[in-house]
């Protein structure tokens, strides 16, 4: 094969293959080509007698600070010619990390576990970034080298046979990816060209608009069409676009939409864009026929607030806004709950409204736990932690017959006892040190000891960290998973629950209790802890699913504390 390498302004490049050095030559501008042969290699700067892994590496067998190793994704035996694909609209997404969702922490190990999504009723698999990064474990956002997967989860080839696997179990993959920072260790990048420019809350950000950008966009470009082409994968969830600094007319979500699109149309299949993003702005998933960015989705932080309010009573931070009266039924009808209005945890009004009469509901993701909500408290603690089992069932039931696109976190089908905390493993100790430092800093601002708040580099936090499996069959872990798989079940049997429109949905609440409308179904729940009856409006009814005793006439439904009851409302 030739190797290649983007390198401007050096004046001399070699690239170390299998142990010997060849000289490259500068030609197409400042690409730099050997038509030297072998396996591992690396590239040397200038003078510099530091090897340094390919930008574009597809394998890294020794680790981010390694050589790279040559990669032919020819040579992998697919066995998903039949798979199709999978639109978003009416999908469920279930998310997991690689290295916590088994006890084996790997692709092979997760296969197992994949027909118990099945069973569930999943159709989206949305997997943390397995990019290479410095380290065994991590969360994954630390990445830096964003086309090779990471070796300890199975690299390339294990990537490739979990996503044959999901499809051929009719399971769509959608692959998280980060393009707005690179992580501290191995980010050799800035070595090469211009990448870099200016800084974020994570780290140095990527140079979208300045000199030599041309080619810093085609490599976030190459590498997002790259896992949906030559990995198979079916969508992915673009991690905080809110960091993405561009001031170009066209922005990179843009160029990058058109690009997909084109390539969905060359395999057949859909491919899909989610978009993690603070602006509360409908820009990003409005068509590029209405001067939108045309993604096909977003997730939705402030339904999540609203909800996450409503069933704790947690107003500290970011969530004080969200215990105003009505805000879970304002946000359930606007989806977004800060559209142009104020923000005091931003200290300023934030976002725009959408337009409920044009843009559908599957376009935003609705949760009730997600990696960062878990993962960026303190301990690490779920919502089953402190929430009652009636109270969660009655934040599923909303999320489930929402018009948005559900999605859960691992464990959260069973109200998984086991936390899931921030952890890493940097070997270089200082930065070890400085990230434990850093986190228990952070938490000790909010009142929290440092002796409370997990060392995020022992091992001990990744092993408390992963799901233990022999809960599902639990007392009071099995009455939960039933629950999910019914209210799955349901949002599939009865069309008026995955109904997108938001202007043909309609939420009352009074009181402890709130009333979603979806055609001739009503969901009712109580979130207070005294009994209640709620007026359903209707001559006759029958109750398709409760959590709780609950009764329902047609005129009303009584619900005891803490519960919910899916009614039929008949003729």
């Amino acid at each position: 094969m030739a190797f290649t390498v983007w390198a401007p302004g050096q004046d001399r490049v070699r690239v170390r293959v299998d142990g010997a050095d060849h000289d490259m030559t500068l030609r197409d501008g400042d690409w730099w080509y050997s038509d030297a042969t072998g396996t591992d290699y690396a590239f040397l700067l200038g003078e510099d007698e530091e090897p340094l892994p390919d930008p574009r590496s597809r394998w890294q067998p020794e680790g981010v600070h390694g050589p790279s190793r040559v990669y032919d994704h020819g040579a992998f035996s697919w066995t998903d010619q039949s798979w199709t694909g999978r639109a978003l609209p009416g999908g469920v997404l279930y998310e997991l990390h690689v290295g916590t969702f088994t006890e084996g922490g790997t692709f092979d190990s997760a296969i197992e576990r994949l027909d118990h999504l099945v069973d569930l009723g999943i159709t989206f698999v949305e997997v943390l970034p397995v990019n290479s990064f410095d380290g065994t474990a991590g969360w994954g956002y630390d990445g830096v080298l964003w086309g090779a997967v990471h070796e300890p989860y199975g690299g390339p080839d294990g990537f490739k046979r979990f996503v044959d696997a999901c499809h051929a179990r009719g399971l769509a993959v959608v692959l998280d990816v980060v393009y707005n920072h690179l992580g501290p260790s191995g980010a050799y990048l800035d070595r090469f060209g211009p990448y870099f420019a200016g800084q974020n809350d994570w780290g140095p950000g990527l140079n979208l608009d300045g000199e030599g950008s041309d080619e810093v966009r085609r490599y976030v470009i190459d590498n997002a069409l790259g896992w949906l082409r030559d990995f198979h994968v079916d969508a992915l969830r673009l991690d905080a676009v809110h960091a993405l600094s561009d001031r170009r007319a066209t922005h990179l979500l843009e160029e990058l939409a058109r690009e997909v699109e084109a390539l969905s149309a060359a395999v057949c299949r859909p491919l899909t864009l989610i978009a993690e993003s603070d602006l509360n702005d409908p820009k990003l998933v409005l068509s590029r026929e209405a001067h939108g960015y045309g993604l096909h989705a977003q997730w939705s932080d402030d339904l999540h607030h609203a909800l996450h309010v409503a069933l704790s009573g947690e107003t500290s931070g970011y969530y004080a806004d969200f215990a105003a009266p009505g805000a879970l039924a304002r946000t359930l009808k606007e989806v977004f709950f800060h559209a142009g209005t104020w923000s005091s945890f931003r200290g300023r009004t934030h976002g725009r409204p959408v337009d409920t009469r044009t843009v559908p509901g599957h376009r935003f993701l609705a949760y009730l736990q997600n990696h960062d909500q878990i993962g960026n408290r303190a301990t690490g603690d779920r919502l089953s932690a402190t929430v009652s089992p009636g109270l969660l069932a009655c934040g599923a039931a909303i999320v489930f017959c929402s018009p948005y696109t559900p999605m859960i976190f691992m464990g959260e089908e069973w109200a998984a006892s086991t936390p899931w905390q921030f952890f890493a493993s940097f070997p270089d100790p200082e930065l070890a040190e400085a990230v434990r430092t850093g986190r228990r800093r952070e938490f000790s601002r909010h009142g929290w000891g440092e002796s409370e708040v997990p060392d995020p580099i022992d091992p001990a936090t990744v092993e408390r960290s992963r799901l233990r499996w022999v809960e599902v069959a639990e007392p009071g872990h099995r009455e939960v998973l039933e629950l999910y798989r019914s209210l799955i079940r349901l949002r599939r049997e009865w069309p008026a629950l995955a109904d997108p429109h938001l202007d043909r949905l309609e939420v009352r609440a009074e009181g402890s209790w709130l009333l979603l409308y979806r055609g001739s179904l009503r969901l009712a729940c109580n979130l207070g802890p005294e009994p209640v009856t709620i007026p359903l409006d209707g001559e006759a009814a029958q109750v398709l699913l409760s959590w709780g005793e609950a009764t329902a006439t047609g005129a009303t439904a009584t619900l005891p504390p803490e519960s919910f009851a899916l009614v039929e409302l008949l003729d």
